[in-house]
């Protein structure tokens, strides 16, 4: 017979299953200062789920970064690790030097565009602002005002710029295989 496995619940879903839990408690009770109660536990377990999914975001990262032999840990006699670059880590992150940022041409151009483009909120406009002059730099194809093209593969150093200025949730990474004007991108990048 098979056994019954809970599902792995995230940090979101926990949050709803909190809600609806704090509505049903609120609701079956009958006294009104209970209320208040019932609010303060809701935002001290709001808080705790906040704080894991942190910590289990970092926890991946960091994970992902180990098994891509990009840092090192070692183990310390006191439960702490100490997390150190690896050679290849140390010359990745060299590499991307948010400044003189450069795309790396490719032996042969596979024939696919590459495709940045945001909307950042007016409140990030310093970073929307910088976001756009690291393009420019990186010699990005200004399409729009907010969509840049660039014919090599960049799908890492664009990852790098989007975290950098902490926009991810603003900015988008797209692969095409047509453009419909490329003929002046193709021109601006030396392609025809």
């Amino acid at each position: 017979m098979a056994r019954y496995k809970a599902p792995r619940i995230g940090p979101t879903a926990q949050k709803v299953l909190l809600l609806l839990l704090g509505g049903l408690t609120l609701g079956l009770t009958a006294n009104p200062k209970y209320y208040f109660r019932v609010i303060d536990t809701i935002k001290k377990d709001w808080k705790r789920i906040n704080e894991n999914a942190k910590r289990y975001a970092l926890n991946r990262a960091i994970k992902n970064l180990y098994q891509s032999k990009l840092i090192d840990a070692r183990d310390n006699s006191d439960g702490t690790v100490t997390l150190t670059l690896t050679k290849q880590g140390k010359a990745l992150a060299l590499t991307y030097d948010i400044e003189n940022i450069k795309i790396p041409p490719m032996k042969r151009w596979d024939g696919k565009w590459r495709i940045v483009l945001f909307d950042i909120p007016e409140k990030h406009k310093k970073a929307r602002d910088a976001l756009s002059k690291t393009l420019k730099r990186a010699e990005f194809y200004q399409f729009q005002k907010s969509v840049f093209v660039h014919p090599f593969e960049c799908r890492n150093e664009i990852d790098f710029v989007i975290e950098f200025f902490s926009m991810r949730p603003f900015v988008r990474f797209i692969l095409a295989d047509h453009i419909d004007n490329e003929f002046h991108i193709k021109k601006h990048f030396n392609l025809n």
